[in-house]
């Protein structure tokens, strides 16, 4: 596959310390020392010092966003990511509203469940495991449904590694006049996504994602018409964006005990995420950690579920071997013991697993993944890691 990564070579990173296995996968993920140590300290939520790191973060995640206007407004909420997905969900889609959902695969499909418990009307689009949603097909459901007030994407959809056509669909979206929701959770900070180049009212990522932080809290970047518009309209105390965002501006504090330790690693990584060059320098790396890998695993005789042009560079899914020899759990143990944790699918139609491309880790230790990759399945017995006929005829099919 082409190599759309810059060509600068990158120092090979630190191995994890302890003896810690490299993350392959979307979140949690292999994190640098610095970010572990920066949690050896104890803070107290309601101090100066804290509500100053609080700021900060909310200061620099609006930059990484790319807001020079003021336009937008950064909220932290405590919790794992679909914690804010929900809160953003409940907080700015009116409760008479009708949401779009564009699904393909299980993170889209968790967006409506969603939904369903919030009592919120909602239509969807599901494209599958394959593809992606395209802006013609989200244009006729709209003048097909006038009803619709907003439409909401996963900008990277990990169960499948597709990464969504986000610019495509946001013209779309506001040239039907509706309104966009972004779920960027295992995209934001390493695939562009600016307010400047990119139009949507608001979008939600977490910590332990392409900032490279650990789990604790999610974040909410919204218009600040969209938050002053949702006071009140939450059907939860804990994941009213609003509150959240008015007592943070008249405090500095968050409503509940905040994740302090993992606030404090957040602002570290973020440091590290400055200094490696931004959105475009983390980016290229993971893309390039994708292209090595890919290549590897291709020639040892592994398919992806996906064509190239949907590849994204956050994870990757591969069908698993016919081979009978084969069996997922043996393979996890096997590249565990060799040092790599990956996932495995979450697709409902073949076997599959997937390797993360994204945390503290480069084109070096991708390469030790797929000789790995390569000693496990010897270890196995396993001949060939082709992937049953029926698994490659429904992806040219879909992909037709």
């Amino acid at each position: 596959m082409p190599n759309t990564a810059s060509d600068r070579t990158i120092a090979p990173l630190e191995t994890p310390r302890l003896g810690e296995p490299y993350l392959l996968t979307p979140g949690p993920l292999t994190t640098a020392y610095e970010v572990k140590e920066a949690m050896l300290r104890d803070w107290g939520s309601w101090d100066g010092d804290f509500r100053a790191m609080t700021a900060e973060l909310r200061r620099q995640l609006l930059d990484i966003a790319g807001d020079t206007k003021g336009e937008f407004d950064c909220v932290p909420m405590q919790g794992s990511g679909s914690f804010s997905v929900e809160a953003m969900l409940g907080s700015f889609v009116p409760r008479d509203g009708k949401v779009l959902v564009l699904i393909n695969g299980a993170y889209g499909k968790r967006i409506a469940q969603t939904l369903g418990y919030l009592g919120r009307d909602h239509v969807t689009i599901d494209k599958g495991d394959y593809m992606p949603p395209r802006g013609p097909e989200v244009a006729a459901a709209l003048n097909a449904d006038p009803a619709i007030t907003h439409v909401i994407v996963v900008h990277c959809e990990t169960s499948s590694g597709i990464l969504n056509p986000l610019k495509e669909i946001s013209e779309v979206v506001y040239a039907n006049g509706r309104k966009l929701l972004v779920d960027s959770m295992s995209a934001f900070g390493a695939v562009p996504a600016g307010i400047a180049d990119l139009r949507y009212e608001a979008i939600v990522s977490s910590a332990n994602k392409c900032i490279e932080g650990v789990p604790g809290f999610g974040f909410v970047i919204a218009r600040k018409t969209e938050l002053e518009a949702a006071k009140g309209r939450s059907h939860s105390l804990s994941l009213d964006v609003h509150a959240q965002w008015d007592a943070m501006n008249k405090t500095g504090q968050w409503r509940f005990t905040p994740p302090t330790h993992v606030v404090a690693a957040f602002l570290e990584a973020l440091r590290l995420h400055r200094e490696e060059g931004g959105v475009a320098a983390r980016g290229a790396r993971y893309t390039r950690n994708r292209d090595v890998m890919v290549a590897g695993m291709r020639e040892a005789g592994f398919e992806t579920l996906l064509a190239d042009r949907w590849l994204s560079p956050i994870i990757v899914t591969f069908f698993s071997p016919a081979d009978p020899a084969f069996a997922f759990d043996r393979f996890y143990e096997l590249m565990k013991e060799k040092g790599f944790i990956i996932y495995p699918g979450k697709l409902t139609v073949v076997d599959s697993f997937r390797v993360g491309c994204i945390g503290r880790m480069d084109e070096h230790v991708m390469r030790r993944v797929v000789e790995a990759a390569r000693t496990s399945l010897t270890e196995m017995g396993v001949a060939s890691a082709a992937p049953p006929a029926v698994a490659l005829a429904e992806r040219s099919r879909l992909a037709a």
